[in-house]
């Protein structure tokens, strides 16, 4: 492993996960690559990279920030890609569609600090270069991030988008002097993070199925997403999570005697 390699292992954690969703082409894997680096980001992941993985083409065009791509990871899903994340922001201009808030870039950035600094770990979320990220994807989404362009044309490619974004990450960490940045809270009490999120989440859809709560599929399908939205938005921290599993196991009657279950459901 290089110096350079090993660096950049070791900052991981202090900065923001890039996270790329189904890219299509490798030259845009590779130039999004450069422009994390030109701003201190080292930690790229993929989510069902359209261009495969690994790709050479990724490799010619990273103009030697191959530092990145050797730390690369890809991932099936959103939900897998984020699943040890606390806090995450998306790119997209759907975000108005599901009701998430809008952020500035400098904002977005203040915000991943602070969460960083709670000691959660954040990510950055960038959709495919034809069609952007959908609403499923979204719902793994804490805000969404905005970036003033000539309404006329406003169309950014992937590396531009990501180069975007991390500039601004760049100057929000440049701007602050460590003794003014948010003091870490509590380690006892980490956020929660979007895997222990989807877990609440899953446990408590599967026991709303137990009492036929939904009664159509297409409610169900919306109330689902409305369930996991509002989780999200819930500001839970790990600890949280464990006492509302523990909550819903209890409601459920796991705990009970059989008798007393029936009793109830009866």
């Amino acid at each position: 492993m290089s110096a350079a390699d090993a660096e950049a292992g070791q900052g991981a954690a202090a900065q923001p996960v890039v996270i790329l969703v189904r890219p299509q082409l490798g030259e845009n894997v590779g130039t999004a690559a450069r422009a994390m680096l030109n701003f201190g980001l080292t930690e790229l992941r993929l989510v069902q990279p359209a261009c495969g993985w690994p790709n050479i083409k990724a490799v010619q065009a990273c103009s030697g920030a191959t530092v990145v791509l050797n730390h690369l990871t890809v991932f099936p899903s959103v939900a897998a890609a984020t699943q040890d994340l606390s806090r995450v922001l998306a790119t997209t201009a759907r975000g108005r569609d599901i009701g998430k808030p809008i952020l500035t870039a400098s904002a977005g950035a203040r915000a991943l600090r602070a969460a960083l600094a709670e000691g959660g770990r954040a990510g950055l979320l960038f959709g495919p270069e034809r069609t952007g990220l959908t609403n499923d994807d979204l719902l793994f989404a804490d805000a969404v991030l905005t970036v003033p362009l000539n309404p006329a044309f406003s169309s950014l490619n992937l590396a531009q988008a990501v180069l975007l974004v991390a500039h601004a990450w760049f100057q929000e960490s440049a701007a602050q002097p460590a003794e003014l940045r948010p003091a870490p809270a509590d380690p006892h009490r980490q956020p929660a993070t979007k895997g222990e999120l989807q877990g609440l989440a899953e446990h408590l859809v599967a026991e709303l199925d137990e009492v036929d709560f939904f009664k159509t599929a297409d409610r169900r399908q919306s109330l689902v997403q409305t369930i996991k939205l509002l989780l999200q938005r819930a500001s839970l921290d790990g600890s949280d999570v464990h006492l509302l599993r523990g909550i819903i196991k209890a409601l459920a009657g796991k705990d009970r005697p059989a008798a007393l279950r029936t009793a109830r459901r009866g």
